[in-house]
Parts: C-alpha cells; structure tokens; sequence
C-alpha cells in the first residue's frame, strides 16, 4: 500500500497540482491510517486487501481517539480519494470507503470584526518606522482584496499593476485571479515601497517579495500571524481574531454594502458560490441582531408577557 500512496501523492502534486500544504495534510491522514494498520491489523495490507470493516474499525478508532469531526471526515475523504486513484490505474476493483457515512461537521459561521474594528487594527501599526509602514500595507492590503494569507507571502512587487491597482494573486490550487486594491491599500504599499530594501545577497525568489521581514527576504504566513498577533495586544481586540479574520470581514463588509453573492465569489477566488454562500448567514445574523436591538417591537419585555398570561 506505501508504493501506491506515493505514487497517488506524486499524482496529486504533478498532474493535480496540488500544493505542498494539502500534500501535507494527505501524509498527515495516511500516517495516521498506517499506524491503525500496524497496531490492529499488525502489517500495512496491499490496497485489495482493505475492507470495508477494516475501514469502519479505523472511523470506530478515530472516534475513540475523540479527533474532531472535521478530520474524521478529512480522513476519510483522502482515503475515498486513494481508492479512486488505485482504481483507476487497476491496482484495485472496488472503493471500500465510498461505503462510509462521513460524519456531519456542521458549519461554524466565520469571526468577523465590523468597520470601526477593522479601523483601529489597521492603525495600529507605527507610521514612522519601516517595519511599521510594511505592517500596515500589510494590514490593508489583506483587508482591501481580502486575500489569504499564503496568498499575500506569494506576492512578489510585480504582482502588483500600479497602474490599474490590482493583484495577481495566485490562490488555492495555483489558481490565478485578478484582485484589485483600494485607494487606503494603494498609499500604504506606496508608503511601504519607499521604504522597501531586499537582501542584496538574497536569491531572486526571496527578494523579489512584495513583503519582506527585516532581513530583506520573504515573510512567511508564521510572521503574519505573530504580527497580527502583536497588534491585538495593542489595540485590545478579541483574541480569536487571525490574519484570516480580516478576509472574513472583507467579504461581510461586501455583502452588508450590497455587492451580489457572485462578485463576491470571484473576487474571493472561491471554486464553489456554496463556499461563500456562508457570509449571507453572517449578514443575515447582524441584520437580525440589529432589528431585534433596535426596534421597540422586536422582543417582547416581561410586562407585554404578564398581560397576555392575564388575559389567558
């Protein structure tokens, strides 16, 4: 089974052009179901040899082990995925894990921070240093086209069209899309630019960044989020909130102002609308929030209940 699982990885980074953190999370998952085997089963079977009981033991086994629903299920989809491979290239003839019932994981509705939030983390960072003025084009240009992170440490300064202000940024799956920046995001990176000095002795790839840390290299997404980090400590914002956080809020701020659900898909560079469909949820949650806060009407005080029990 190790040959095929190589194999199918080398399939999924050369013909799927898969990156190297979902290559990851796939020996992650085969790790995992390859310990299962040896302490269960005592050896690592050929792939034919995988049942379906031998695979309902592993979710039994993950159940036990108390791991999230959400890898139970990752789990689980990388195996469907193995077998569809194996079967393919005849190295099996049937997908035992199509059998399995992935567990619900249900759908956590995305942290958010609202304007005036967005605000004071955007001016955190000090404007007269340059690691103040990189940190904040840093800030605004993850909120302006609501990038990911590993998305905006892929920039390089010529991803940037300085003369229409857009991003060419290229998202999940090496998907290329156009982003553009707004006018707070274009004069920080300007800011920023006049300040900008790469590593004279780097290797092209690292000093070519858009962004780079104090030695003049690329940063890395673990920079971002001991930055972001740094800044909630300053401004006293909740906790929870991420480098992620700020896309979140680009694509709220969106839907609340009145773009349609389709543009926000694009400009997200999401594959599916039912993917972005969950920040209708978001706005929906504050658009109730702020009716049931505001109208005098909207929830019914303790003395409104008495009367009605009264006249029961």
């Amino acid at each position: 089974m190790q040959k095929s699982v190589d194999d199918f990885l080398r399939y999924l980074h050369i013909e799927r052009n898969a990156s190297e953190l979902t290559l990851k999370s796939y020996r992650d998952d085969f790790a995992s179901f390859y310990d299962y085997l040896q302490d269960r089963v005592g050896t690592i079977p050929h792939p034919e040899e995988i049942t379906i009981p031998v695979l309902r033991g592993y979710v039994s086994y993950l159940h036990e082990c108390q791991y999230a629903r959400t890898t139970i299920a990752r789990r689980l989809a990388a195996l469907r995925s193995y077998f569809r491979y194996t079967m393919r290239e005849g190295i099996t003839t049937s997908n035992p894990a199509k059998a399995l019932r992935t567990p619900r994981t249900g759908r956590k509705l995305p942290h958010f921070l609202t304007s005036e939030q967005v605000a004071s983390l955007l001016e955190a960072p000090p404007a007269n240093d340059p690691m103040g003025l990189r940190d904040r084009a840093i800030l605004e240009t993850l909120y302006s086209a609501g990038l990911r992170v590993a998305e905006l440490v892929g920039l390089d300064v010529d991803s940037w069209d300085r003369g229409t202000n857009v991003l060419r940024v290229f998202g999940k799956g090496k998907k290329e899309r156009i982003a553009p920046v707004g006018s707070y995001a274009v004069r920080a990176l300007e800011h920023w630019m006049s300040v900008r000095e790469p590593d004279p002795n780097g290797l092209p790839e690292e000093t070519e960044a858009l962004f780079l840390n104090r030695f003049g290299r690329r940063l890395t997404t673990r920079s971002i989020g001991r930055m972001i980090d740094k800044y909630l400590k300053i401004t006293g914002l909740d906790r929870i909130t991420s480098p992620h956080t700020l896309r979140h809020s680009f694509a709220t701020h969106l839907l609340d102002g009145g773009a349609d659900l389709r543009s926000v898909q694009e400009l997200l560079g999401h594959k599916s609308l039912t993917t972005t469909q969950i920040y209708t949820h978001v706005s929906t949650r504050r658009m109730r929030e702020t009716y049931e806060h505001s109208h005098p009407h909207a929830v019914m005080s303790d003395e409104i209940d008495d009367d009605f029990d009264d006249d029961e």
